[in-house]
């Protein structure tokens, strides 16, 4: 053995660079949990507000949700604004320009939104009608992942194929220039 090596139940093994029995198993183990973990939901996600079966159903069927980032008192913004999203495992993803206010109250901290899932038209032209559609309080991050990026760019071509072909360019464009950011609302108790 040399000097700084743990001692091995068979040192002629160690000399030639191979594993030790305890080694070995706790490799084994090593690889398997890391393989295993992934598998398990997690506990933040398992323990998450579940939306009612009708704001499920809006998620699923409606092409717009209106969205007003809350105030760090709770008070919603003045800005209500109606946008296209994707439902990705429960949460609302929507994509917008990196200087408009839901992304500039993400990055400032504001990392609450509230969330109300219908179409009623724009919403300066809706005269209050999005309020009486299903909504849920929502918690906001910014979603870098290519992954959602990509998962959004095929979901809004099946939801959106009358608008897809101009908005398309636009937004892989500005994905690629990094002029937008997507931004996932997951629900959370009131």
């Amino acid at each position: 053995m040399k000097d700084g090596e743990a001692p091995s139940l068979d040192p002629g093994l160690q000399e030639k660079g191979g594993l030790t029995r305890r080694e070995w198993i706790m490799g084994a183990l090593s690889v398997l949990t890391a393989a295993v973990l992934p598998l398990r939901s997690s506990p933040a996600r398992a323990s998450e507000y579940l939306l009612p079966k009708e704001t499920e159903q809006a998620m699923r069927t409606s092409p717009l949700i209106y969205v007003s980032p809350l105030r760090s008192n709770g008070q919603e913004s003045r800005c209500h604004g109606e946008v296209w999203f994707f439902e990705d495992e429960g949460d609302a993803v929507i994509f917008t320009a990196r200087d408009r206010w839901k992304a500039t109250a993400v990055r400032d901290g504001l990392d609450q939104a509230r969330i109300w899932v219908g179409d009623v038209g724009p919403v300066g032209r809706s005269g209050g009608r999005f309020r009486q559609e299903p909504s849920f309080k929502a918690s906001a991050s910014l979603d870098t992942s290519s992954e959602t990026f990509s998962h959004l760019m095929t979901s809004f071509a099946k939801r959106y194929p009358d608008e897809w072909g101009k908005w398309a360019p636009r937004f892989q464009k500005g994905w690629d220039q990094g002029t937008r950011v997507m931004i996932r609302y997951r629900p959370i108790a009131s």
